[in-house]
């Protein structure tokens, strides 16, 4: 049907309908749940639905987000985490019985739109130092194997979500992409077990991470407005990173003999805080554009059509590893509460903004801040101050971050507010030594918002519940009181 799309006798109209056809077909989102409260699963299924959002990636198998999926229509990329992968590789019992009860189960009784099965996550990254190497691709073959004994080999296929360093530049142009010397019969292994078995190689793309690690990359070749200075590939001109990254991935797999293998953008995002280019003005220009970018069909110079692609990420995670950077529990189009932070079309509905969760549950209004009577100099301050951040998320403070610009006082309350907030608001939770007192004073100041949280969820199998347990609270009171 989309071929229709590059005629040039076709009608105005049967053009932009072709476009948003093919942006419908393409766009999805990452649906993360390191969470210290994540929304309801149903709540969580709604949102997406209310903003024409029909495929979504999923990074573990959590039988509560999959039965919430079910009857939805919903395509979903079904995810195996990187520390399932030695016992997937060692055994194919366990790749049957994994397959059984994450796939079968959930198509059969539940009526799961399940399409691909996301065999581990970047597991080829360097700073894992080879933990993957040996293990991911033997996972890959079982799991496939699997799904072909369930009979579901047609309907649901395997990949390998990737990190764009798999593959590199030699010439620092596109035209020069091939897989990375350490990893390169490991990963055309792959890829021919890809192709063999009709199924997509994934990559994940991130504009911002070359801004973040390089002080001399050029801001507007990350972003689609045209702006940059083009690179010029022996009369190809690339105009941003994006195009220029996806295409090195094309050459390499073209130089290799898999140059019509199908690619799927497994992420691709922009942070709003954490970091000083980390905001919401980039990341709606950022996610803006490269919606604008691929919604009429035009693809990239090596690979025109339609480019299909996930959005990371749908919402906050606020208990996500920081050891990237404080950026990482922020990459969400939405708030930890389900709250558009920008206006975004998406070209799904007839809304050209964002539409928020519905009936989202709040904690009382209150917060815990910094006693007025309090001492800067109370050697108390620093302990629980670094205590509260621990152990609840202050990723929010620092240079260039949305509350930067707190005093002394201010950084303070806020991760007091962090951590009691983070416990749900419990009267232990605000007890930091001559230091700490509940107010129903709003303390949030300009552009820093102090949050409230949002109430835990413990329903469902396999839920896992908040932080605020008891042992927090024990842990707690040995520690500051």
């Amino acid at each position: 049907m989309l071929m229709g799309c590059f005629s040039v006798y076709v009608t105005v109209s049967l053009v932009l309908l072709c476009s948003l056809i093919s942006l419908v077909s393409g766009i999805g989102a990452n649906w993360g749940t390191q969470a210290s409260h994540p929304l309801p699963p149903d709540t969580v299924v709604n949102l997406l639905k209310d903003n024409g959002i029909r495929k979504v990636k999923l990074f573990d198998a959590e039988y509560g987000t999959l039965k919430a999926l079910g009857g939805s229509n919903i395509e979903v990329m079904v995810g195996i985490p990187n520390d399932k992968l030695a016992s997937l590789a060692g055994s194919m019992k366990a790749a049957e019985k994994w397959v059984s009860s994450n796939v079968s189960k959930h198509i059969s009784s539940n009526n799961v739109n399940i399409r691909y099965v996301a065999v581990g996550n970047e597991p080829f990254l360097q700073t894992y130092n080879e933990s993957f190497l040996n293990s991911t691709f033997p996972a890959l073959q079982n799991v496939q194997s699997a799904l072909i004994k369930a009979g579901l080999s047609s309907q649901v296929k395997v990949t390998v979500p990737l990190n764009a360093d798999v593959y590199e530049a030699s010439t620092g142009y596109p035209s020069g992409g091939d897989f990375r010397t350490d990893i390169h019969d490991l990963m055309l292994s792959i890829v021919k077990f890809l192709s063999d078995n009709g199924a997509p190689f994934t990559v994940n793309i991130y504009p911002f991470i070359s801004l973040y690690t390089d002080a001399n990359f050029p801001v507007e070749y990350a972003f689609f407005d045209g702006n940059a200075q083009p690179l010029n590939d022996g009369g190809t001109n690339y105009y941003n990173m994006f195009d220029a990254n996806h295409d090195t991935l094309v050459h390499a797999l073209q130089k290799n003999g898999y140059g019509n293998l199908p690619i799927i953008i497994g992420e691709i995002g922009w942070p709003t805080d954490g970091d000083q280019n980390a905001n919401i003005e980039y990341a709606q220009r950022f996610n803006q554009g490269f919606m604008s970018h691929i919604s009429g069909g035009k693809g990239t110079p090596m690979r025109p059509g339609p480019i299909d692609a996930y959005l990371f990420s749908l919402i906050d995670e606020d208990a996500k590893s920081i050891d990237p950077g404080n950026f990482e529990r922020h990459w969400g189009i939405f708030t930890y509460d389900g709250r558009a932070k920008y206006q975004l079309n998406l070209g799904t509905t007839n809304s050209n903004a964002l539409i928020p969760a519905r009936n989202v549950h709040y904690l009382e209004k209150k917060w815990c801040v910094l006693k007025p009577s309090a001492r800067l100099d109370d050697p108390q301050v620093a302990p629980s101050v670094s205590y509260a951040c621990g152990l609840a998320d202050c990723t929010e403070l620092g240079y260039g971050t949305s509350c930067g610009n707190l005093d002394a006082l201010g950084n303070i309350s806020y991760a007091f507010n962090s951590y009691y907030q983070t416990h749900n608001q419990l009267d232990n939770a605000c007890k930091f030594p001559n230091l700490s007192m509940i107010t129903k004073s709003d303390p949030s100041v300009g552009s820093c918002s102090f949050p409230i949280m949002i109430q835990p969820y413990y329903g469902g199998a396999g839920k896992r519940k908040p932080i605020g347990s008891i042992v927090g609270f024990i842990l707690l009171a040995l520690t500051i009181l």
